[in-house]
């Protein structure tokens, strides 16, 4: 029995390694080509597509050539996959709620280079942050959620950015661009961004980056409060909290560890 569940696994694991080589480039492929991507012989790879074709993860087209099976399409459509940022970061927003004490949103990068508060889930404290921006362009270096944004984003953008003039909305806010870029090269190594009262008097906040399927970074999660009850320490505590739940909500959207280790090499600059 045992030897039989190893096999299993082992057919389950060479079917995925078969889907993964399905992609907008290569949407139908060959014995041949899979078995060269999969490091599997022609016969395995037959066999496997044979069973996955009865279960609707594979399709035979034309010329003996496969592609992605209903069953796939289905689930993707079936409602329990998140559509976008906003459902997949949602239930993460309310643990992350519970779990600090403090109000929690979602961020959207847009695509003029500026990013938007999507929705938030506040916090039950008399005195906390609730944002009433919702889908207003935000300039990308004021506040946590920009700033972990654009710590993310390939190198070139960041310059333009950078060599920009940048708007001092409030004594704290970080306008040196030298000061900025090192703020980048300690987010991509910590996974999170902080600020002190940068953009929202009284406010502090942590943000974590949330990646895309395609590895680019898509949008963030942030917490943030009154500065009285989010001195530094509990910050930094908060940060790796936000972290791992911004990539909770990156893995719903598809995001791999080597797409995003990719998007953060380009973001340093290498």
């Amino acid at each position: 029995m045992q030897e039989q569940g190893r096999g299993t696994v082992q057919s389950i694991d060479r079917a995925v390694a078969i889907l993964r080589c399905f992609d907008a480039r290569t949407p139908d492929l060959g014995i041949s080509d899979l078995a060269r991507a999969t490091g599997l012989s022609t016969s395995t790879v037959h066999r496997l597509l044979l069973a996955m074709q009865e279960n609707g993860l594979v399709r035979q087209t034309a010329h003996r050539r496969y592609a992605i099976g209903p069953l796939v399409v289905q689930l993707a459509h079936s409602g329990g996959i998140p559509a976008g940022l906003w459902d997949a970061a949602l239930p993460v927003l309310r643990a992350l709620r519970d779990d600090t004490g403090e109000t929690a949103a979602v961020h959207e990068l847009l695509p003029s280079g500026q990013r938007a508060v999507l929705d938030q889930v506040e916090s039950h404290h008399q005195l906390r942050r609730t944002y009433t921006e919702f889908g207003i362009p935000v300039a990308l270096p004021l506040g946590a959620p920009g700033k972990a944004l654009l710590a993310f984003l390939p190198f070139e953008q960041q310059q333009e950015v950078l060599k920009s003039p940048l708007e001092q909305v409030l004594p704290a806010t970080i306008t040196d661009p030298d000061v900025l870029a090192a703020q980048f090269a300690e987010i991509r190594r910590r996974g999170f961004a902080l600020s002190l009262t940068e953009r929202t008097p009284g406010i502090h906040s942590v943000a974590a980056p949330v990646f895309g399927y395609s590895g680019q970074v898509a949008g963030c999660l942030s917490v943030s409060g009154p500065e009285q009850r989010m001195p530094i320490e509990r910050m930094e505590e908060f940060g790796m909290r936000v972290a791992a739940g911004a990539w909770m909500v990156s893995e719903l959207l598809g995001a791999t560890l080597a797409g995003r280790d990719r998007s953060t090499a380009l973001a340093g600059g290498r």
